[in-house]
């Protein structure tokens, strides 16, 4: 068994996950011998080799076709979970967990190695504050939390204010902050892909919403803002995938400011939001994992250089107050939001631009990396 060989375990089938694909490319390339262990699914290749020390392993489920109903959906679970440990128990010296739903296999794995396996826990979030998460469940996870995670090695997650949280909750030391911010890339000329492509006019500002299009985002406080807004020189632009995707068709047939667009590949995600004049973040104070959070879309908005209007939510207020690179809602609803729009729009904009160019030297994968490698190299 090789002192550097990895597998890092995620629950989905590995299609789209940045984060786990830049973190596995780092230790690739920094002499680690990586596998992503993942969920096999129709028209996926099994097998996948990306680099000399980067694969990807699909394990294909005889239940995947199972309904997706909570008791089948913990039919697969532990499927896959017999699968990982009978794979990999005596192939790894180092398991990656991504997620809570990953731990217990990583845990597993290393009570029966007597020890001898490293686990690295990869918190995405805060796991057991997540939105619309019942108060029974949330008991039911904290409790298995909190005796795995003495099993684990490294633990890594993605704000300052879930670090501290994890640290209070269980009494450990504060784990490493490997924030979610995507690769560096200089932006050479501005992008008028949405103006061409829905065919929006040079005079009018376009505001960005970008991510997943479901509730606890700020979706419906965002069409319910531009229903409201008289300024026909400020349009918003949502370019995502989710349930209320169908909410966004039917606002645009009445309304003329607002325009969906279609997700792309995270290839060419820059050069589309960098044809944006602001981004949005809006995400709604429902639960702790929301008011901690540091999402990789501010820190993708960042990277294209445009400035921000942001929900009230800690992290995210933090940041765009300490370095002035865009407005904070003071209330998170339609009206909040309407009266950040106007603030904004009074602000310099060539110095929030040029604040934003400075920060996104600071918050890049590259610097995020090193935090990681340096955890990885002292186990």
């Amino acid at each position: 068994m090789q002192d550097n060989k990895v597998i890092s375990i995620v629950l989905n089938n590995f299609t789209n996950d940045t984060r786990v694909l830049k973190e596995a490319q780092s230790l690739s390339k920094n002499d680690f011998n990586v596998t992503v262990v993942a969920l096999q699914d129709e028209g996926l290749k099994e097998k996948e080799t990306l680099d000399d020390n980067l694969s990807i392993s699909r394990l294909k489920l005889k239940t995947r076709s199972l309904p997706k109903r909570r008791f089948f959906q913990l039919i697969k679970y532990f499927e896959f979970f017999y699968k990982v440990v009978v794979k990999y128990r005596n192939k790894i010296n180092i398991i990656h967990c991504n997620d809570l739903s990953a731990l217990p296999m990583g845990v597993f794995i290393k009570v029966l190695s007597k020890n001898r396996i490293y686990v690295v826990y990869d918190a995405h979030e805060y796991e057991t504050e997540r939105d619309a998460m019942p108060i029974w469940l949330k008991h039911f996870l904290k409790f298995f939390e909190r005796r795995l995670i003495k099993y684990t090695s490294k633990i890594f997650t993605v704000s300052d204010s879930i670090a501290n949280a994890y640290k209070n909750d269980y009494n450990i030391e504060k784990p490493a902050l490997v924030l979610n911010c995507p690769k560096y890339k200089e932006i050479k000329n501005k992008n008028n892909i949405f103006r061409e492509k829905l065919n929006i006019a040079e005079n009018k500002k376009i505001f960005l919403y970008q991510g997943g299009l479901k509730s606890g985002r700020g979706i419906e406080i965002l069409l319910d803002a531009f229903k409201n807004i008289k300024n026909e020189n400020i349009v918003i632009v949502f370019m995502g995938f989710g349930p209320l995707k169908k909410d966004i068709l039917e606002a645009r047939k009445e309304h003329q400011n607002i325009y969906f667009y279609d997700a792309v590949s995270p290839e060419i995600l820059l050069e589309h939001t960098n044809s944006a004049d602001y981004g949005i973040l809006f995400y709604e104070d429902t639960c702790l994992n929301h008011r901690y959070c540091s999402p990789n879309k501010i820190f993708e908005y960042f990277m294209a250089e445009i400035p921000v209007i942001v929900s009230n939510l800690y992290e995210m207020k933090r940041l765009v107050e300490t370095y002035n690179v865009g407005e904070v809602a003071v209330e998170n609803n339609s009206s909040g939001f309407i009266e950040a729009l106007e603030n904004i729009s009074l602000k310099d904009y060539d110095l929030l631009v040029e604040n934003v160019k400075k920060i996104k030297q600071k918050y890049n994968w590259e610097e995020q990396e090193r935090v990681m490698l340096d955890e990885y190299k002292s186990l």
